[in-house]
């Protein structure tokens, strides 16, 4: 009896079974013999035989070969050397230009490299935000009605005046609608007073979009009236979806009953605009998920005989927005121009720090490093050696706050007078055709139906108001910056290469600290020349330092003696 683990099985088979497989693979090895015969291919490759005996002078023959062999081994001894005394050669040239303070020949091609790199890395941002600025314009001129998702959190931060100016221009031609999304993750009173604060402007619609939507398959279409199981969950339930279709469907009969109503569903990126087609649709036609841009061209879903809805991809925020609304709103993270600890710093400035406690249960911080160091602890992100992963912290928290996960809130404002592009009676025409008393009503069995989080576990956040958007690619920032170099005649590129405009961004960044770092100790080289410095490290508490809570990083001239 086989005892476990202590031996293997046996490879032992039956005298039938064997042979079998010896007669099969003599067939295999005979067929392939024919085929390579026919086509004159030879798999056995040809023996040397030498030099026969009975050839004459045998003596000179085999000592020319191993002449021939010697001077072969010699030729190649010969090149190892000359490549190795030229490696010597090219560092003793480095050495030197370092010493000289120039740069050296492969350093200047290295860098020429990068800057070719970088052209192309603006050049493709560039297209891609001019083909989404000339994307969302193609929605807007193809679409009767324009309905803008908001972010029930931050509802003001998430409207374009850009973008309403231009569907009001076109004269009562198209319709705006206003659709406050991710409102489960409110608080009912916040959300009750900012639908009477936009309601006051454009027709307004809650929605609650559902979040467990999967390709409905053939197989699936026949088990939907018999067997299918209903899923009545949160996260699977949609609030919102017979108002806003209903409203849709009585805009198509007022249209024509031949044409189809083409809805186009714009906003800004991660506010649900996808989702919420999705939620109509009853099923995932468009792709969704958390990170920030996914939609990256217009897309048709019809969702009634009557009514054919267009996605567009996020509108491009302007780079003049404050930092947070850019951390929020555009794509600075993804597209590698901030990095997630700036975004994190910027995001915490706006919000109670009370409150950011108590919903990630972490203790008193005094700036966001340490926030994200506790954080890192908590969640178990810890790189080799225990260090805590700060930018996986980083990361974690933002998709946090994009994603229908966090619940936070604004204050609405206090009414004042109509933006600039609206009047009363552009109201009034926004509001005809709409039975305003069936949305008031579908909106009130929404906030009947719909779970709310309480205000104690909901964070404050400072709003800053509208976010500038680009739709005109003329308006597209040009960032351009010249870079000099030395003039020297062995250069692997071409001066004009070299001095064109490129995005220093595209380069590796370097981080703050580091700058800190440097400038202190360039400061401290121009005070105290001649003076030998001694560097003692002291152990420090990183929950013992007093720091400012403006400034983010460490100061390295108190903190190491």
């Amino acid at each position: 009896m086989k005892r476990p683990k202590l031996k293997k099985a046996s490879k032992r088979v039956s005298c039938a079974k064997r042979f079998k497989i010896q007669k099969k693979v003599r067939e295999h090895n005979r067929k392939l013999k024919k085929a390579a015969k026919k086509t004159g291919i030879s798999r056995k490759p040809k023996k040397d035989v030498g030099v026969p005996n009975s050839a004459p002078f045998k003596e000179e023959v085999l000592r020319e070969a191993e002449q021939r062999k010697q001077e072969l081994e010699a030729l190649k001894e010969q090149n190892k050397i000359v490549k190795k005394q030229e490696r010597a050669a090219k560092r003793k040239e480095g050495k030197e230009a370092a010493s000289a303070g120039v740069e050296p020949a492969a350093k200047k091609a290295k860098k020429g490299t990068k800057v070719r790199e970088a052209r192309a890395a603006v050049a493709k941002e560039k297209s891609a935000k001019t083909f989404k600025c000339c994307e969302l314009n193609k929605v807007i001129e193809a679409s009767d009605v324009i309905v803008e998702v908001l972010d029930a959190r931050d509802p003001l931060g998430c409207r374009c005046p850009q973008l309403e100016e231009t569907v009001l221009k076109h004269e009562g031609k198209k319709k705006l609608l206003f659709v406050l999304n991710k409102i489960d993750l409110v608080p009912k009173d916040k959300l009750e007073k900012w639908l009477g604060y936009l309601d006051a402007e454009c027709p307004t619609f809650l929605f609650k979009a559902s979040m467990q939507l999967k390709d409905r398959t053939v197989s699936q279409k026949k088990q939907r009236g018999t067997n299918a199981v209903l899923d009545h969950s949160r996260a699977a339930s949609c609030f919102g979806r017979d108002c806003l279709l209903q409203t849709l469907s009585d805009l198509a009969k007022e249209k024509d009953a031949e044409t189809m109503l083409k809805v186009g569903v714009v906003g800004f990126p991660n506010v649900g605009k996808s989702s919420i087609i999705n939620s109509l649709k009853e099923m995932r036609a468009c792709h969704v998920g958390l990170q920030r841009g996914l939609t990256r061209c217009m897309q048709e879903v019809h969702i009634t005989k009557s009514v054919k809805m267009i996605d567009s991809p996020g509108i491009v925020a302007a780079p003049g927005n404050p930092g947070d609304v850019l951390a929020l709103r555009s794509l600075q993270v993804e597209e590698k121009e901030e990095s997630p600890l700036e975004a994190v710093r910027a995001l915490l400035k706006q919000c109670n720090q009370q409150h950011i406690m108590l919903q990630y249960n972490v203790p008193n911080y005094r700036n966001s490093l340490e926030f994200l160091t506790t954080l890192a602890k908590k969640r178990g992100f810890l790189q080799k050696g225990g260090i805590p992963n700060t930018e996986l912290a980083a990361t974690t928290f933002l998709n946090d706050w994009t994603g229908a996960k966090l619940s936070y809130h604004s204050r609405a404002p206090e009414r004042q007078d109509l933006p600039s592009y609206l009047s009363h009676a552009i109201v009034t025409e926004l509001r005809s055709g709409l039975n305003m008393d069936m949305v008031r009503e579908g909106n009130q069995n929404v906030i009947n139906g719909v779970r709310f989080p309480n205000l104690a576990s909901s964070i404050h956040f400072s709003s800053k108001g509208p976010t500038a958007g680009v739709l005109d690619v003329s308006e597209l920032p040009k960032e351009t910056i010249t870079t000099t170099v030395t003039e020297e005649t062995d250069m692997a590129v071409s001066t004009d290469e070299m001095l064109a405009t490129f995005n220093p961004e595209a380069e590796i960044p370097i981080p703050k600290m580091e700058t800190q770092i440097q400038e202190s100790t360039q400061k401290r080289e121009v005070d105290e020349p001649t003076r030998e410095t001694k560097v003692k490290f002291v152990n420090v508490d990183l929950t013992s330092m007093q720091h400012n809570n403006d400034d983010d990083a460490y100061d390295f001239n108190t903190d190491f003696v």
